[in-house]
């Protein structure tokens, strides 16, 4: 009996294909997405409940508006958009704050990293993927999440105002959303992205280092040096460093911008914000904290 295999043991091996540096990070971010879904769905679920907030108190907008002094009607009018706003970056600061201290705990805890390891992805290009999650794609996602809830709040209103009879001109002139979209961008972007890059570097690198409770271990010391500084020298300038971090990016012109107004999210213009130290110094510790974490994650191995 005659066959007609073909022998292919001494054929060669197909070449791996060559994906290119920037293939694998884009890869390794939409993997980062796919893996940790309450980086969109904690923003889309505020947003249906500000929206649900917001059909309901349309029913009072035509009494509200008329019963409103002319001269306070631009503050009343705009308050619930720059609420929805608020709302929504402290849900994208919650999530940035937990996705980062789990970046790197969860995949040593269940050994996933055994596995992605095997993946011709190198830990910088893993480290770097998730890196931008919370400094940058997440703030974007909080402005489509914030565009979109705006969006149908305004419309709410205005159909609630031409039900009652009532012209929606003023609704459209007290809250401008297109100049009020580009400020909210800027203060994503480079607020709680870019000026909070050091917190984020910190948290991975606590991640990535702590075998228990990072959480604790990211917390902890930075307590602890605070609290020996006072008692050593009677001074708080880690304290004072800690606070103008975390709430001290660099000032507009104007300090007396009503907080509650779309105009307090302009902390500077982007000139003076990106030429200021702060900034910088924030960068360079993050990139400092990130390299840190590209050398642990490469010589440690699962929980």
């Amino acid at each position: 009996m005659t066959t007609n295999a073909i022998r292919v043991d001494n054929a060669p091996a197909a070449a791996p294909a060559d994906i290119s540096p920037l293939q694998l990070l884009h890869w390794s971010v939409r993997r980062e997405l796919w893996e940790n879904r309450s980086i969109y769905l904690a923003p889309a679920i505020v947003g249906v409940l500000i929206v649900v907030a917001s059909a309901i108190s349309a029913f009072q907008l035509p009494g509200r508006m008329s019963a409103i002094d002319p001269a306070q009607q631009h503050e009343i009018i705009e308050q619930p958009y720059m609420l929805a706003s608020l709302l929504l970056m402290f849900t994208a600061m919650l999530v940035a704050v937990y996705y980062s201290l789990e970046a790197f705990q969860g995949e040593l805890r269940d050994r996933s990293i055994l596995f992605w390891k095997s993946m011709p992805v190198s830990d910088l290009t893993t480290v770097v993927a998730k890196a931008s999650i919370p400094v940058l794609a997440l703030p974007l996602i909080t402005f489509a999440a914030t565009v979109v809830t705006q969006i149908l709040m305004l419309l709410l209103g205005g159909l609630r105002l031409m039900l009652s009879g009532s012209s929606i001109a003023d609704l459209w002139l007290h809250v401008p959303l297109l100049r009020m979209w580009p400020m909210l961008l800027y203060h994503l972007v480079g607020g709680h992205g870019l000026w909070y890059a050091p917190f984020f570097g910190w948290l991975f690198l606590v991640s990535a280092w702590a075998r228990r409770a990072p959480l604790l271990w990211a917390t902890l010391p930075l307590v602890a040096l605070a609290l020996v500084e006072k008692i050593a020298f009677n001074t708080a300038y880690f304290a004072t460093l800690l606070t103008y971090r975390f709430v001290g990016a660099p000032a507009a012109g104007n300090s007396r911008t009503d907080p509650m107004s779309m105009d307090s999210l302009v902390h500077a213009t982007p000139m003076a914000f990106v030429s200021s130290a702060g900034f910088w110094l924030g960068l360079a510790f993050f990139t400092l904290c990130c390299i840190a974490v590209v050398h642990l994650r490469r010589h440690r191995g699962p929980i």
